[in-house]
């Protein structure tokens, strides 16, 4: 059973080749000021590199910031390897620059949520607050 006490765990990462880490790290510093843990880790990561760390530190939720266009890779990379490792409660959300007509594909994949440029760090962090839950 999950201990209510603790603090949500929250792996941000910059999948791929894209190395702009500015939002990501805005998003890391405000899901902190917030109250969760948060590990973030860094430029270049693999899919591969992302879900070893999520498994590792046993997180709670995976946002992922993607500015290169290869969000319709990325993300569904990181959920399959997720399946793999038998971490489907892992909620996976993100954002960056990702066009609306690839919102809806993406959510359909497993993407619990996208968060497109102008969402406030005070949105984002309410609804991890709503909707990732510490897992089992």
């Amino acid at each position: 059973m999950a201990d209510p006490s603790r603090k949500l765990r929250i792996l941000v990462a910059k999948p791929g080749l894209d190395g702009h880490d500015r939002g990501a790290k805005i998003i890391a510093r405000a899901l902190r000021d917030e109250g969760f843990e948060v590990i973030y880790t860094g430029l270049h990561q693999t899919p591969e590199m992302i879900v070893a760390t999520a498994v590792q530190e046993d997180v709670d939720g995976i946002g992922l910031s993607i500015m290169s266009g290869a969000h319709m890779t990325l993300f569904p990379a990181v959920i399959d390897l997720l399946k793999q490792e038998g971490a489907t409660d892992v909620v996976v959300f993100g954002g960056g620059i990702i066009p609306d007509s690839d919102i809806a594909p993406l959510k359909k994949m497993g993407v619990a949520e996208i968060f497109t440029p102008g969402a406030t760090t005070r949105a984002i962090a309410e609804w991890v607050r709503s909707n990732v839950q510490p897992r089992q």
